[in-house]
């Protein structure tokens, strides 16, 4: 009798354990679900769904390497918990596992890039590079287009500041950059095309 209490006690622990869930969502470590991956790459908008509710999923997707801009995507990920996360990372995140179904977004409605983003640790960063006359939002893959000269002579402001902070230690001079986009007809997937450039001191 003793003996079958011990194996149920320790039957009834192991099935707690592999029960276990983690973070807001109360995810089992390795549990895979399907996320919704809007086509608004990088901007405000661009919040990651659980494809059952259409609720945020709380959480990062690592490794989907494929994504394309311009794109509203269904996939399939992992749930993965770190036990001993490192003091500057997350605890938790959903490993890509494959696509789902892709479909392009054929809207032209216009949405906000943050061009300044704060890492821990490093602090603030802009996050625009140049390549000859060229300007990319992620370099030689994202392309900033502009709607007319002026906002040129804007992001060449900019870039004149990325230089400043690159080579010299310092901090941006705005607080944030908003950018207000659209995908570019004429290189669609490849480019924003930047409609209205916003600072905040």
């Amino acid at each position: 009798m003793k003996k079958l209490l011990l194996i149920f006690i320790a039957a009834t622990l192991f099935s707690c354990k592999k029960e276990a869930t983690y973070g807001p969502l109360k995810l089992k470590n390795g549990q895979e679900v399907d996320l919704l991956v809007d086509h608004r790459y990088g901007a405000d908008q661009d919040v990651l769904l659980l494809a059952s509710n259409s609720k945020s999923a709380e959480a990062s997707l690592s490794g989907f390497d494929a994504r394309e801009p311009g794109y509203n995507y269904k996939v399939k990920a992992r749930f993965h918990y770190e036990e001993n996360p490192p003091a500057d990372g997350p605890a938790y995140w959903y490993d890509f596992v494959k696509i789902e179904s892709k479909e392009q977004y054929n809207g032209d409605e216009a949405f906000t890039i943050p061009m300044i983003v704060s890492y821990v640790p490093g602090g603030p960063v802009i996050r625009l590079n140049k390549t000859g006359s060229n300007y990319y939002f992620v370099r030689d893959k994202l392309q900033f287009t502009y709607a007319d000269n002026n906002i040129e002579a804007e992001l060449e402001k900019i870039w004149t500041n990325v230089e400043e902070v690159r080579n010299n230690g310092q901090l941006p001079k705005w607080k944030s950059i908003k950018a207000t986009v659209v995908h570019d007809p004429a290189n669609f997937g490849k480019a924003y095309l930047v409609k209205q450039v916003e600072f905040t001191p």
